[in-house]
């Protein structure tokens, strides 16, 4: 057991450190091509937090663990929400860009509920090969859209990325950082998976309840780390962008992948979970139409919540 505990601190800093050269080579090839900071939030940084989710729930489905493979992704979304944003908002406020009140929050929310419709409705129980399909398509289609709206943005940044001058050096230092990070995440995810399900056999926990918790929390700190971070630094864009954007990542891209690779079964609790998600979502979309930031006490708030539902989820096991 002891082994198995050294091991899973070992995969999760494997995630985390990989993760972080990720993220750092990645955004050093993007400030290159002079992609802007919104946009590098929402996708090569958010995509980049999320591998270690990616890599956990890959690995999950290819050793048929769906229960850990969903419950991750969940328990990840859900301290997204309300632990990253919660924090970074109690560091300094987190003014919402109107682009994420009108584009990316209201894409989250219809996630969500076309995550509650395939899981619970079309299918019962089930996310099978044609909805991940479906996924995998919005996803194409939300990076395109990305792109798209990075393009629409670009003169705004322009002159920023023009006094950020970047040699054909660094462009290589970030590809070999990027490389390097993701084999990282790669084999860190392999080493957490294995030795979670021990411990959980071990102790009696379900699989679920590791992926909501355990496992969720340690893929999740790239996102805690770089959000806290950026709210420090008064990168909101970047903040937020990373939660949201990995929410949505979670679902579409991860979801997507893992129900292609094996179909992915949920169980009764697993609706409750699902629809933590909903109310979650229907939080942050409240504050972004009635408020022009998250506050403190939104975070105060968002905190609390979290650690109820955490309560909630042991006490279920």
């Amino acid at each position: 057991m002891i082994d198995n505990w050294v091991l899973l601190i070992v995969g999760v800093a494997l995630l985390v450190k990989g993760a972080d050269l990720f993220v750092g080579g990645s955004s050093k090839i993007a400030k290159a091509l002079k992609v802007p900071s919104l946009i590098i939030g929402l996708t090569l940084v958010s995509i980049g937090t999320s591998a270690p989710e990616a890599s956990v729930s890959i690995n999950a489905a290819i050793n048929n663990m769906n229960e850990m493979s969903i419950s991750n992704v969940v328990g990840s979304n859900a301290f997204n929400t309300l632990v990253i944003l919660g924090m970074s908002s109690i560091f300094v406020p987190l003014v919402i860009d109107e682009d994420m009140k009108k584009y990316d929050i209201p894409i989250m929310m219809g996630v969500y509920c076309m995550l509650i419709l395939f899981s619970f409705i079309t299918t019962p129980y089930k996310l099978n090969l044609i909805e991940a399909i479906i996924l995998l398509i919005i996803f194409t289609f939300y990076m395109i859209f990305l792109i798209a709206r990075g393009k629409k943005n670009m003169n705004g940044e322009k002159e920023e990325n023009d006094n950020c001058k970047t040699t054909k050096i660094d462009i290589i230092k970030g590809i070999a950082f990027s490389v390097l990070g993701l084999s990282m995440i790669i084999y860190g995810g392999n080493i957490v998976v294995n030795n979670a399900s021990k411990i959980a056999m071990f102790l009696g926990m379900s699989q679920s309840l590791v992926g909501l918790t355990i496992v969720a929390v340690g893929t999740s700190l790239p996102e805690l780390v770089t959000s806290i971070v950026a709210s420090i630094k008064k990168e909101n864009d970047i903040a937020i962008g990373n939660a949201v954007g990995s929410n949505i990542m979670n679902i579409v891209f991860i979801l997507g992948m893992t129900s292609a690779i094996s179909p992915v079964c949920l169980s009764d609790a697993a609706l409750f979970d699902v629809s933590v998600l909903l109310i979650t979502g229907l939080i942050i979309l409240m504050i972004s139409l009635f408020s022009k930031k998250i506050n403190r006490w939104h975070g105060v708030v968002l905190l609390s919540l979290y650690i109820t539902y955490l309560i909630y989820i042991i006490i279920r096991n």
